[in-house]
């Protein structure tokens, strides 16, 4: 099984799928970003699109990679990334699952301003590339599409993390090592 967890930058994304990680017995976080920094990597700047997503080689990287993980690992594989734009979501999610891979999607939530502090609280600012996509991301992710939605304004990583094991009948351990009722950033 996949569990794609979408939402805007600073969301909680990669917060919410690292402690999955952590309470899933036998799971894997895959990271698509890296495929990003791949094709940057080994590619002239002068065909670089703004956003990697709109390199239609990302979106087949990350396809061919999480279908291969899907029919290999067997474990939960867990995959924090913004998807926004619906062909995208096509070409990689629902591609997937018509080939037979369970994908179970969801979107986190929370309003500009909690987005923004988040943001701020990790080192960017008000005027960085993650914060110009907030009410794309915000608008975009409405979409019934993009279900299903957790909003996470008001919400602690543990509250997070159990929503989600309880939509998918997931049995997570309970790790100790981490604080209970760890907020947000």
């Amino acid at each position: 099984m996949i569990l794609w967890i979408n939402g805007a930058f600073g969301s909680g994304k990669t917060t919410v799928s690292y402690e999955l990680n952590r309470k899933l017995p036998n799971s894997f976080v895959y990271d698509p970003e890296n495929a990003g920094y791949f094709i940057r990597n080994n590619t002239p700047k002068s065909i670089w699109k703004e956003d990697f997503q709109d390199h239609e080689i990302w979106r087949e990287i990350n396809f061919s990679l999480l279908q291969q993980l899907s029919r290999e690992y067997d474990g939960m594989i867990i995959v924090p990334m913004t998807l926004v734009n619906p062909q995208y979501f096509n070409e990689i999610v629902q591609r997937l699952r018509s080939e037979g891979v369970q994908v179970v999607h969801f979107t986190l939530f929370a309003n500009r301003e909690t987005l923004l502090k988040r943001l701020k609280s990790r080192g960017d600012h008000r005027n960085s590339w993650p914060a110009q996509q907030i009410d794309r991301c915000i608008e975009g992710l409405s979409q019934d599409l993009f279900n299903i939605h957790i909003h996470t304004d008001d919400l602690t990583v543990d509250e997070i993390v159990d929503q989600i094991a309880r939509e998918c009948n997931l049995d997570l351990n309970d790790q100790p090592d981490r604080k209970e009722g760890v907020s947000m950033p």
